[in-house]
């Protein structure tokens, strides 16, 4: 655990549980999170799915969009994340490339599947082959597929993430 201490964890926590509440009262989904960087919140959202038309505004994406606008920076190291649910597979791997030094959840995944949020079968699809997931992909093959890739190792100037 960190130096912020377990009380200070659990207000920021409350805080993304009232953000998720309030977002259910307007009328969104049961989903808010907070981002904090040296003992002081940098950005808060709940989930936007339905406001924006957006499958990808989670609580937690939102709050990463906002946390690196308000740092000028697409990276969050030495930020934390609380949530007030366990982040689902694709918000955790937006916690991943935003490189968050630290998450923390109040109800998990088990009970957003209980209240109808079910994503183990996004789960059980990530260790399938691609040919064998529900949605069909498949790799084409291209002679100029590695054309991206060499430009980039060529590219000087690259900001790399």
């Amino acid at each position: 655990m960190n130096d912020l201490g377990l009380d200070k964890h659990q207000r920021f926590l409350q805080q993304a549980i009232s953000i998720a509440t309030e977002n259910v009262n307007r009328g969104g989904g049961p989903y808010g999170a907070v981002i904090v960087k040296a003992g002081a919140v940098i950005a808060g959202s709940g989930n936007r799915v339905t406001d924006n038309l957006d499958p990808t505004a989670h609580a937690e994406v939102m709050t990463i969009r906002l946390a690196c606008q308000a740092l000028g920076d697409f990276q969050l190291d030495g930020c934390i994340l609380y949530s007030s649910c366990e982040p689902c597979p694709m918000c955790l791997g937006a916690i991943y490339w935003a490189r968050l030094d630290q998450v923390y959840f109040a109800a998990n995944r088990f009970d957003a599947a209980h209240a109808g949020f079910d994503d183990s079968f996004i789960y059980n699809e990530l260790d399938k082959p691609a040919l064998q997931r529900r949605i069909r992909m498949q790799q084409l093959t291209m002679d100029d597929a590695g054309m991206p890739f060499n430009a980039w190792h060529a590219n000087a100037n690259k900001v790399r993430y």
